[in-house]
């Protein structure tokens, strides 16, 4: 889901962490290191990194092409290849009758059907192309709070293990329990209570 989109569904978090000086020179290397590989070419079913805002299908993380104002603003992109079961099917028989008639036989073993079902799908990979997903964020450094516009499972599993793996740095959901626990400077016995609560249900 983009930034500009007409409606947004955003999930907040805290960072825990400062990038080493010079800050923006660090920041575009993590990001380098770590942007979208082309998968079209290649037999693997998802791919992810980071992204362009403004190219998200060209990286171009030069200068400071990430930096709007005093905020960090790039995207996390997933390209996934979803090659369907009847395609799959369909060329597995080609196959398996092309490998009959060739060797005279009427059944092929079950370890000979999984190689093929193998060589069947890699083939397809390479000629399916992947489709990108696209989820825009934004990063308040100076306030280390971080805006990521999906509120998807999958896409905020990936985000979370990307940016750590990217700069170390753990990110935190943050929920009415983790804000409370994080800003209101409670005791450890608030914060006994606190994990003891219960969330109340409006619907009745």
């Amino acid at each position: 889901m983009g930034l500009l989109s007409y409606s947004v569904s955003i999930t907040r978090y805290r960072v825990e962490g400062k990038l080493e000086m010079p800050v923006l020179e660090t920041m575009a290397r993590c990001l380098k290191k770590n942007a979208i590989p082309d998968v079209d070419n290649d037999v693997s079913e998802k791919t992810v990194g980071w992204t362009s805002f403004d190219k998200p299908f060209k990286p171009d993380f030069k200068g400071s092409s990430f930096l709007v104002g005093t905020y960090f603003v790039f995207s996390l992109r997933i390209d996934k290849k979803t090659i369907p079961s009847a395609l799959i099917k369909k060329h597995c028989a080609m196959e398996t009758d092309r490998r009959l008639a060739e060797s005279g036989r009427k059944y092929l073993s079950r370890d000979e059907k999984r190689m093929i079902k193998e060589h069947v799908t890699s083939a397809l990979s390479l000629r399916i192309p992947a489709t990108p997903n696209v989820y825009d964020l934004i990063w308040n450094y100076e306030e280390s709070s971080l805006w990521f516009f999906s509120t998807l499972k999958s896409a905020n599993e990936e985000l979370e293990t990307l940016f750590f793996r990217s700069f170390q740095f753990p990110l935190i959901r943050l929920f009415p329990y983790t804000t409370a626990d994080l800003v209101m400077g409670l005791s450890d016995a608030q914060r006994d209570m606190l994990v003891k609560l219960s969330a109340t249900d409006f619907t009745e």
